[in-house]
């Protein structure tokens, strides 16, 4: 699977690269059908104390997945966004059961 970072406001972070690699490896080996993955990370200036946005885009075969968190941390927002998109490809293999069951 290819990987692609982008960043906005704020430096490239070989941690925040390992941790988002690690948890994506395994989302791969579950759904061998991910092609390439765009993660995007950018910090804003908020009142509140979120501002850390994670979003991560998956192609594949068929509609594209997305998902994104609003989190204190990059921790927390890379790992509530994979989990958002663990739930999607679960939801789509299902799917995809049923209509092979069908057909």
């Amino acid at each position: 699977m290819k990987t692609v970072f982008e960043y906005a406001n704020i430096t490239a972070d070989r941690q925040l690269e390992a941790l988002v690699h690690k948890k994506l490896e395994k989302l791969s080996m579950k759904h061998p059908s991910i092609i390439r993955s765009d993660i995007f990370f950018r910090k804003e200036n908020k009142s509140d104390q979120k501002g850390c946005i994670c979003g991560i885009q998956l192609s594949m075969p068929g509609p594209r997945m997305y998902a994104s968190s609003d989190e204190k941390s990059f921790e927390s927002a890379i790992h509530e966004t994979v989990d958002d998109l663990n739930d999607q490809l679960q939801k789509r293999k299902v799917k995809l059961r049923r209509l092979q069951q069908v057909g």
